[in-house]
């Protein structure tokens, strides 16, 4: 899809042309994996804990530890293949590394989000849940290429 959507905005277009663009074809198809990936995983985490709660009658929080497994799962399935383009195939040290960052942005994500809210109680919980995301997306990122799937110097 994001093949086709490079298409229609540059037309006739070359793929080696593209990737000389100060925002090039392969940028575009890093930051857009990024927020697909990530945007993927938000579906699965919220459809499955949604599903969990009401249809299932779990708890909000059993239902989320279970939900975040899977959307963690779905996240470095995505981001390993979309949006950093690893070749290798998939390994577990390279999952246990992934979930190390996923658990710890999720923390960082919680504690400012709860520090926001503390600290400022008159604060819209919505307005808390975009500044802890904005700071843990950024942390994930830096995580993930550099922790996760940096590329190893040969």
């Amino acid at each position: 899809m994001l093949r086709r959507a490079m298409r229609l905005a540059f037309p006739g277009a070359r793929r080696a042309d593209m990737a000389e663009r100060p925002f090039s074809y392969r940028s575009l198809r890093h930051w857009g994996g990024f927020f697909v990936s990530g945007g993927s995983a938000f579906v699965v985490d919220a459809g499955i804990n949604s599903g969990l709660i009401h249809l299932v009658g779990l708890s909000p929080f059993v239902s989320r530890l279970i939900s975040i497994g899977c959307a963690m799962v779905v996240a470095w399935l995505m981001h390993r293949n979309v949006t950093f383009a690893v070749a290798a195939p998939p390994r577990l040290s390279e999952f246990a590394r992934f979930a190390v960052v996923a658990g710890s942005v999720n923390l960082l994500n919680y504690l400012v989000y709860g520090g926001i809210l503390v600290v400022w109680p008159a604060t819209w919980p919505f307005a808390a849940l975009v500044v802890a995301t904005a700071i843990a997306m950024g942390a994930s990122y830096l995580g993930f290429r550099f922790g996760v799937f940096r590329r190893e110097e040969s």
